[in-house]
Order: C-alpha cells, then sequence, then structure tokens
C-alpha cells in the first residue's frame, strides 16, 4: 500500500485510475479496500482527515462481525486489542433486572459473543494489513467536492485544505464518508428518517488501574437519569448520559459535568483519565437508495442507528463484506451489474429491522417520567417471572430477499431456510488431521457436499463454480476411514472435525449446501438432483438481469 500525505503529494489536474475508489477510511472504508485488494483489486481512499482520528466512536462488535473482520487478514490479532463481553443487564433504578443476556467466549461464529475494543486500535489494525497490500493507495487531506458518473466508470474532484484539486477514474465508487455522506448527498437519494432522537452525553475513560465490570455492559433505566456503562477494549470504558428535558446542552457538555456524572461509579481523576466528553444526537433513518448508477453507499454514509444494540458499526462492516464479494465478480466479468441491485435489496431491508429494533429498545431505556418507568418495570419484570437464568444474544439475523436460492414451487417473496441463514463455525480438518490453512467461505462460494451424496456436476457446471471462484468441500464424519476416492470430482476432503455441519445439514433434511463469501446460505438441497439445481440458479442469479425492484423502498 502506499500512503500519500499532502506534504509530498504531487497535486495534477491528471487524472488517476484506480478499479474502485472508497470515500472515507473509517472502519467500513478500510475493510473494504483489503477486501477488494486481497482479491487483487486497485483500490484508491480518498480520505477527508489530514491525520488518523484517534478517539473512540463504537466500542464493540458481535461474534458474527468478528468473523467478518477476520477476513481481511487482521484475526490473528483482533485477541489483542479486544476483551470479550461477560453479558448484557437492564437495571431498574432500585437494582432489579429487567433484562439479562450472558455472552460467551465461544459463540455459535467462532468468536466471543462480544467483542469491547478501543475503536483506534481496530483502525491501527486494519491500517497496518492494508499497508501489506500493493494494491491500496490511501490519500489524505482530500475532501471530495464532485462526482461525475458516466457510462464506463466515475470521474472523482477531490480538493486538498489548500484549494487544490486532483481528479481521479473510477469503475466504481462506494461512499464510506459517514453520517453526513458527500457522496449520498451528490448522489441525491431520498433518506427513510424514523424520527426518533435523543441528546447523550458520551464519556470515554481510561483506567488508571484494571477493574473488573460485572457485567461488562449495564444499562441503568433511572427515569432520572437514564445511564449506559459499556466496556470499550483493554483498560477502556464509556458512560453515556442522557440529556433531561429541560437540561441545556451546553451545561452538560462541560468536562466538570461529566466528572461529577462519573463520580457515583467510582470514576475521578485519581482513577480515570477522561478521554473524551461531547454530547452526540442518535438518529433513525436509511437511505432508500445505496447504488445509483457506478455509486454506492456503505455504512454510517446509508444508515443511522440508536446505539442500544451495538449494531451500527457491525452493520457498516456487514455491508463492504456484502459489497466486496459482488464488485469483485461484476470487475471480472463473471456476473452482470445488476448483480449489485440485490445489494441494496438485501442490505436495506436487513438494517431496517435492526433499526427498529434499536428504536423500540430506545423507547423502553429513554423514560425520564417515573409513573412511565415504574409502569414499564412491573410489566417487564412480570414478564421475566419463572425465567430460569440469563438469556443468550439472538442468532445474526438472516437475510430474506435478494440472491437466495428457492426452490421450485416456493412463493418468489418466501425465504425458505436456511437460505440466508449465517452458518455457523465449523471446525474442519484435512484428511491427515491437519487443519486447513483458511475458512474457504471467506474466499468466496463453497459447495458442501455430504460424503456419501454424489451430484452429478457436469464438466459445465464445474466449469461455472470455477469461474465464479466456488470451492466445492466434500464433508466427511469424524473418525470416518476413507480412501479419497469416488464422489464430487474437484472436491476437496475435509472432516467435520464437531459435526456442525452435517448436523446442520441433517436438521434441514439437506444433503449440500452452497454458501455465499458473506457466510450466507445461498440455499440447500435434498437430494443429488437439488445440487445441480442449486448450482444453475446461482448462474442464474449472476449473469441474467436482476428483475425491477418492488416498489416499496423502506
Amino acid at each position: 500500500m502506499s500512503v500519500v500525505s499532502p506534504d509530498d503529494a504531487t497535486r495534477s489536474a491528471s487524472s488517476l485510475q484506480t478499479d474502485v475508489l472508497v470515500v472515507g477510511y473509517g472502519p467500513v472504508g478500510s475493510v473494504l479496500a483489503v477486501l477488494l485488494a486481497q482479491r487483487g483489486w486497485r483500490v484508491t481512499v480518498l480520505e477527508r482527515r489530514r491525520r488518523p482520528y484517534t478517539l473512540p466512536r463504537a466500542t464493540s462488535f458481535d461474534g458474527e462481525t468478528a468473523r467478518l473482520l477476520a477476513g481481511t487478514g487482521i484475526g490473528g490479532e483482533l485477541g489483542r486489542i479486544t476483551e470479550p463481553g461477560t453479558g448484557y443487564q437492564w437495571r431498574t433504578a432500585d437494582g432489579k433486572t429487567l433484562l439479562d443476556i450472558e455472552f460467551t467466549t465461544e459463540g455459535p461464529y467462532g468468536w466471543p459473543d462480544a467483542n469491547t475494543m478501543h475503536q483506534p486500535a481496530l483502525e491501527e489494525l486494519l491500517a497496518a494489513r492494508a499497508a501489506e497490500l500493493p494494491g491500496i493507495t490511501v490519500l489524505r487531506d482530500r475532501r471530495v467536492v464532485d462526482i461525475a458518473d458516466g457510462p464506463a466508470g466515475v470521474t472523482v474532484t477531490a480538493e486538498d485544505d489548500e484549494g487544490a484539486a486532483q481528479t481521479f477514474s473510477a469503475r466504481w465508487v462506494v461512499g464510506c464518508d459517514g453520517a453526513n455522506s458527500f457522496v449520498r448527498e451528490r448522489m441525491g437519494v431520498s433518506v427513510t428518517d424514523l424520527g426518533f432522537s435523543y441528546e447523550w452525553l458520551l464519556c470515554d475513560v481510561e483506567l488508571r488501574e484494571p477493574r473488573a465490570f460485572v457485567p461488562t455492559n449495564v444499562q441503568l433505566c433511572d427515569p432520572a437519569r437514564p445511564t449506559t456503562l459499556v466496556g470499550s477494549g483493554p483498560g477502556h470504558r464509556r458512560w453515556e448520559f442522557m440529556r433531561l428535558p429541560g437540561e441545556r446542552a451546553a451545561d452538560l457538555n462541560r468536562e466538570e459535568t461529566a466528572w461529577r456524572l462519573l463520580a457515583p461509579f467510582d470514576v475521578t481523576p485519581d482513577t480515570a483519565r477522561l478521554l473524551r466528553s461531547t454530547t452526540y444526537i442518535f438518529q433513525a433513518r436509511w437511505a432508500d437508495e445505496w447504488r445509483v448508477g457506478h455509486v454506492l453507499l456503505a455504512g454510517d454514509a446509508a444508515h443511522l442507528m440508536p446505539p442500544f444494540a451495538g449494531q451500527g458499526m457491525c452493520s457498516g462492516v456487514r455491508d463492504v463484506v456484502n459489497l466486496a464479494w459482488r464488485l469483485d465478480l461484476v470487475l471480472r466479468g463473471t456476473a452482470l451489474e445488476s448483480l449489485l441491485d440485490t445489494y441494496t435489496e438485501e442490505r436495506r431491508a436487513q438494517v431496517r429491522e435492526s433499526i427498529l429494533a434499536s428504536v423500540q429498545l430506545g423507547r423502553l431505556i429513554c423514560v425520564t417520567d417515573p409513573a412511565a418507568a415504574a409502569e414499564r418495570d412491573a410489566t417487564v419484570l412480570a414478564n421475566r417471572r419463572g425465567a430460569r437464568g440469563p438469556g443468550r444474544p439472538d442468532p445474526a439475523r438472516p437475510i430474506t430477499c435478494g440472491l437466495l436460492h428457492r426452490p421450485d414451487g416456493a412463493d418468489a417473496d418466501t425465504r425458505v431456510p436456511p437460505a440466508g441463514e449465517v452458518l455457523p463455525h465449523a471446525r474442519l480438518l484435512r484428511p491427515s488431521g491437519a487443519e486447513p490453512p483458511a475458512d474457504p467461505v471467506g474466499r468466496g462460494f463453497v459447495l458442501y457436499v455430504m460424503s456419501e451424496a454424489e451430484p452429478d456436476l457436469t464438466p459445465d457446471r464445474r466449469s461455472f463454480l470455477r469461474e465464479a471462484g466456488a470451492e466445492v468441500v466434500r464433508l466427511w464424519p469424524a473418525g470416518t476411514s476413507y480412501d479419497g476416492t469416488g464422489g464430487v470430482a474437484d472436491a476437496v476432503d475435509a472432516v467435520d472435525a464437531d459435526g456442525v455441519l452435517r448436523g446442520y445439514l441433517d436438521r434441514y433434511g439437506a444433503c449440500a449446501l452452497l454458501v455465499r463469501p458473506d457466510y450466507h446460505v445461498f440455499g440447500a438441497a435434498a437430494d443429488p438432483a437439488g445440487v445441480t439445481a442449486l448450482v444453475d440458479d446461482l448462474r442464474a442469479h449472476l449473469t441474467a438481469p436482476a428483475p425491477a425492484p418492488a416498489g416499496q423502498t423502506g
């Protein structure tokens, strides 16, 4: 990777050509750049900030997102900058438990259920990974001022702080430039805004001595001052305090106010260093279209949500993982550009559900009327009676539309499980007992086939799978001896060490499973004939024009 600073850059009017131009170099933009460069594409990143932003924003990511981040090549380092969360509780003003969720360090996606982190440390890891890849050029102090789309690509104009302009030619442009996205504004797309927002004081601290917080994350549902306490990586923690009705934001947004509100938690200048205290207003909204021509949106440029489910950055990472393999197939000519229309369809629907869930949580939390809070507490506590111990986090949200297999006879608008579900993590071994070098799903499509199934994949179908970057993996049960002959041609043999994937297939009465590069299941087959139908349907999705989207825009 080359990083060009404003001091040593050559500012000329000549056009720099690239395959994909990414606007914004936060976690979402950097993940997209790395994923595309790993696939061999030239990526140019334009970042308006002169230097990396050193203050935290997001504080954690879930196990599904951890697996996606590991796909950028930083998996071995994530444990160094994160701490597993132990749980999440809601408590009343008098300490009763309204909600109790327990996190485990061995979640269903191969990572802890919750991973607290100091965001600058994550961004440093991603930047270091990008530096290892020759296809990435990062240009700082570049503010995009114009975008002109054309039949074959896009021309982008950017200026530095001194007003010097430079133009760039790209086949595709992706706006990862945050809530106040210039790219979104230039695209001219409408935005659905739910009008749900509150102002909170955010206080990030670095603890001077190690302290245990059990559980890691707590929501104090106290009408006198709703308060959030969350871990934010080794040695760091965040408190958030809601601005009360009639309280002036200027009074809340003072360092002495932060210390006063932190004092009841034994957080003082003697026990912690205040990294930041600032007010912010969360929002609940999404762009109605995420693609116009050769320009796309991802992350906060495409959606914003209340923080109560911790899915803001996670959703942005899912956006670009979903987008990266689509861009790869389109750039290679394996798929038509219309494949990118299903990106908007899938991600907008999934993000909409996350935003609605976050708003629902916020309506319960942001209650400052004592009578309304007492009624809420009584209702929730009554529903909890008889609960036996903490609950578990909800599974990852499935994709419900878009690039999914629907067997003959299935309603076109109905998802047939497991299509759309997120594949659980499985420990696969080579026949020799050694672990394979990398998770095959993160590299491309994977067709998992039970070892006892022998679908007839014709040379034409095998050729298509190779062109699509797909791998065929024949799953053997643990403890089975075999000679490695027979079965599916060109398949890789793997032992399902703990029976996770074979058990997953058995649950749906399936002999094969086709999985997308973002770990969502494309579809399952009940018999060998169904396997060929799976492959044929994937080819149709990639090479046939997508149908016109439904009239719904939200």
